[in-house]
């Protein structure tokens, strides 16, 4: 039955982007290029509403045969259906920065409260519980990674691609440690990533959009919080699976508050769309991305998973070369 629901959720999303994508050509829901932008034709967006829908449906399904608990549904459900709501809004209209991060650490905190809060961490060996400065913590890297999942969909396939190379290895790494139940969610999420990626796989034909970008980020966020839960190294593993997006967004974001530059204005300064323009091509830096994952940081989460690494020894490893990579392609500089 679970095989079957992954096969089912893959078609779904890959039939719904379909549908999603004929409603913004009727519609004229069309990505416009600008000066900002690294694409050259106007494309469909609001393609991860496919993602959001397929996953949702398919995780409801799931609470409901026991293979989820209560609580990770209502709290994975009710965040990631806020943040898609603000993100399909701000798709088809703009809302006002200040109102959509209230939405954000609303969804935060929801998480937060339906999972409680934040599993003590393992740090070299010793078991640190940080109480509410550790819900503080959480609620902020949650409301950050949604949001740099948004700055960092922004070539043909990458978010998508990523997503689907953390939640398969996440979902691997749970079997390997005897946790079989906890994979099938993240294969869920890597099913319904998949039949959107078909469609939005360089060349793209959709775009993800603010409500599919943010969903995933929310979505992966509380993944990984939960892992801690599961286990407290796993927390760190599923903070190694997303280095790219981590690493990339973090050093643009702290490079461009140091020049004083207002961060949630649109730019085209981060290292993947430097490096987009440098190979001229979306397709090789979206592969690239997805051969780091694969090659250099599922290695190192399943050594940190299974115990022959610590946690933070193996992120430093594993977010080193990926800062070497961000300064290489001029993470976070001026545009000229």
């Amino acid at each position: 039955m679970s095989w079957l629901l992954l096969a089912g959720v893959f078609l779904a999303s890959l039939l719904l982007t379909f549908v999603l994508r004929s409603y913004a050509l009727r519609n004229k829901l069309m990505d416009v290029p600008n000066a900002r932008s690294s694409h050259s034709i106007p494309t469909p967006r609001g393609g991860g509403v496919a993602i959001v829908v397929s996953f949702l449906v398919a995780m409801s399904i799931c609470m409901q045969t026991g293979v989820l608990p209560q609580g990770q549904f209502i709290g994975l459900f009710g965040a990631g259906v806020v943040v898609a709501l603000v993100g399909f809004a701000d798709d088809h209209g703009h809302i006002a920065a200040r109102w959509r991060l209230l939405g954000h650490f609303a969804a935060a905190i929801w998480i937060l409260i339906c999972f409680g809060g934040l599993a003590s961490l393992d740090i070299f060996g010793f078991k640190v519980d940080l109480g509410w400065f550790g819900a503080v913590l959480a609620a902020i890297y949650l409301v950050w990674l949604l949001n740099l999942y948004n700055f960092m969909d922004g070539i043909d396939g990458i978010a998508g691609g990523v997503a689907i190379c953390v939640t398969v290895a996440g979902a691997i790494l749970y079997w390997w440690c005897g946790f079989t139940r906890e994979a099938w969610m993240p294969l869920l999420l890597a099913s319904a990533c998949a039949g959107f990626l078909v469609w939005n796989f360089p060349p793209a034909r959709i775009f993800m959009g603010d409500a599919g970008s943010g969903f995933l980020g929310i979505v992966l966020g509380g993944m990984a919080l939960q892992a801690g839960w599961v286990a407290p190294q796993l927390f760190w593993s599923w903070l190694i699976l997303m280095g790219v997006f981590i690493v990339d967004a973090t050093y643009t974001m702290l490079h461009r508050l140091i020049r004083g530059e207002k961060i949630y204005e649109a730019h085209r300064s981060h290292a993947y769309q430097y490096a987009s323009r440098r190979h001229l091509s979306h397709k090789k830096v979206t592969v690239a991305v997805i051969l780091i994952n694969v090659i250099w940081l599922t290695p190192l989460a399943f050594w940190v998973g299974k115990g022959g690494l610590d946690g933070v020894s193996g992120l430093l490893i594993a977010y080193l070369p990926l800062i070497v990579l961000a300064i290489r392609y001029n993470a976070g500089k001026a545009e000229a």
